[in-house]
């Protein structure tokens, strides 16, 4: 749901613990995704490339935050944004399981 999403990384007291890029396996695909782990939920979001070559004038339009990690800092400055995938998951409802690689 837009509306709720526009505050979902909106509380003073959440730690981010860590994030990266991961494939997900989704039935007969595999999605670019990048992860957020904070102290509360995970969030997964999908990764997504603009069609559209930006030049060195589109950069001041859309600056790069200076806390995103070099990668998120790259991949913006490209043209690329994340979208959420779905809803967040509270830790306390998660779990983690090792797998063997398939």
């Amino acid at each position: 749901r837009e509306n709720s999403s526009e505050n979902i990384l909106s509380s003073a007291n959440r730690l981010l613990l860590h994030e990266g890029r991961l494939m997900l396996a989704e039935s007969t695909r595999l999605l670019d995704v990048y992860l957020f782990l904070f102290d509360d939920f995970l969030l997964i979001t999908k990764i997504k490339r603009s069609k559209k070559k930006h030049g060195g004038s589109d950069s001041s339009v859309t600056p790069v935050c200076p806390s995103l990690t070099p990668e998120l800092q790259s991949f913006r400055r490209e043209g690329g944004f994340c979208t959420v995938l779905d809803q967040p998951i509270p830790l306390d409802r998660l779990i983690v399981k090792n797998v063997e690689p398939v």
